[in-house]
């Protein structure tokens, strides 16, 4: 990818870097007239059961973040450009504006752990049935590849929140930006720090201040989980899918028990039929 600084300070550009093979979970239909969603899935359940406990995770906002945060002199600017171009063994360089503002790449790998949904693209205007498509508004959820990351090329004054934005408008993904969050991850003293940027951060400026080693600054594009979740985040399709699905899942689950006790029973009475009175 050749590095365009013109016009860089309002469009990011993006690097595809991952493969062509999306795991396709979900598949949803949309109806917008009736705002009726289904998916379908081989999953066993759209929510986990048990929630894994981080591995060697510890959230910190440390100094780094402090020093992300200065402002530089145009004379500093120049000098950490340069240091850092330095530094990196392919084109992916920063190069330094006249109005002192600067322009590069940073990485972001997704992290995602739900599936993203997507428009359909029409064929011929008709459905799989053979249906008119008009008033009706399909779109295909599905999980994408494992460890995905995508180089975006950005501007010093593009923000954490404007760099989400982008990377769900390159991939026509329609679900809510406010779902998502981009996280740094570093590595210290044998421990992983992960922490949250806040929407107003400039990444650019995070990645200039610790080099280019992604082992020291890395950037990650995940859920933005707050412990609860945000129900109204989602679409009114989505949570009556969600019922649907817990649903099922109720009923699936009382059948179990109906069929174990049933069986516990079973085993009773043949126990009692085959046992004399003492």
């Amino acid at each position: 990818m050749t590095n365009e600084s013109s016009n860089s300070d309002k469009t990011p550009s993006f690097e595809n870097t991952w493969g062509s093979s999306a795991s396709s979970g979900y598949c949803s239909d949309e109806d917008s007239g009736s705002e009726f969603e289904q998916y379908f899935t081989a999953r066993t359940s759209f929510f986990p059961k048990t929630r894994k406990p981080p591995v060697a995770v510890n959230v910190k906002k440390d100094e780094q973040t402090e020093v992300g945060k200065q402002e530089l002199t145009v004379a500093e600017i120049q000098q950490k450009v340069k240091e850092y171009n330095a530094q990196i063994n392919s084109n992916l360089f920063m190069n330094v504006n006249k109005d002192a503002s600067y322009t590069g790449f940073v990485k972001v790998q997704f992290k995602l752990a739900r599936p993203v949904s997507v428009p359909t693209p029409k064929k011929g205007g008709h459905d799989a049935g053979g249906r008119r498509a008009s008033g009706v508004k399909r779109r295909t959820s599905f999980y994408l590849p494992k460890d995905a990351s995508k180089h975006l090329h950005i501007s010093s004054r593009t923000s954490a929140r404007e760099v989400i934005e982008a990377l769900l408008k390159k991939f026509t993904v329609v679900d809510n930006p406010g779902k998502f969050a981009l996280f740094e991850r570093s590595e210290r003293h044998d421990q992983v720090y992960v922490r949250k940027v806040s929407d107003d951060e400039r990444p650019l400026r995070l990645r200039l201040n610790a080099g280019p080693n992604e082992k020291v600054l890395s950037f990650l594009l995940k859920e933005n989980e707050t412990g609860d979740v945000n129900w109204h985040a989602f679409s009114f399709p989505e949570l009556k899918n969600f019922l649907r699905i817990l649903q099922r899942e109720e009923e699936e689950h009382v059948k179990q028990i109906v069929q174990r006790y049933a069986l516990a029973r079973t085993k009773m009475q043949e126990a009692l039929a085959g046992s004399t009175p003492g």
